[in-house]
């Protein structure tokens, strides 16, 4: 690992933050960091007020950039989610469930008061091991 390159990972499906921000995703070898994504996009909140479709629009943003570093969404290894209402959590969890076919990784689920931006109920920060679910 002493030698492994840091490299920034974007995809042209999940917008960038203003320059010299923060970072959507680093990766470090086969190590994949992915900030904590919302369902904010240029055009608003996709989503609306439902937490099972927030969640969707969440974990469709984590899906691009992990493949955009060579990986599946099961080569996730922890996850940590931020919720604005611990009384929905069911919709969290189910709209989770689609996006992972294998054991589901190691996580956290956090009731927050407030997120970055009025309307948003959901962030997930994720970390994987690109390659690390083949066989």
């Amino acid at each position: 690992m002493a030698n492994a390159k840091r490299r920034r990972v974007s995809s042209p499906h999940v917008p960038e933050p203003p320059p010299g921000t923060f970072s959507r995703a680093i990766q470090v070898g086969d190590q994949l960091f992915v900030a904590g994504m919302t369902a904010n996009s240029p055009s608003g909140i996709e989503g609306g007020d439902s937490m099972y479709d927030q969640t969707r629009a969440v974990f469709t943003k984590i899906k691009h950039l992990v493949e955009a570093a060579g990986g599946t969404m099961n080569d996730i290894v922890k996850m940590t989610g931020f919720i604005t209402d611990i009384a929905r959590r069911d919709d969290y969890l189910r709209a989770r469930r689609d996006f992972f076919t294998s054991d589901p990784p190691a996580s956290t689920l956090v009731e927050v008061t407030a997120l970055a931006a009025p309307g948003l109920m959901i962030e997930v920060e994720v970390m994987a091991i690109v390659g690390s679910s083949r066989g």
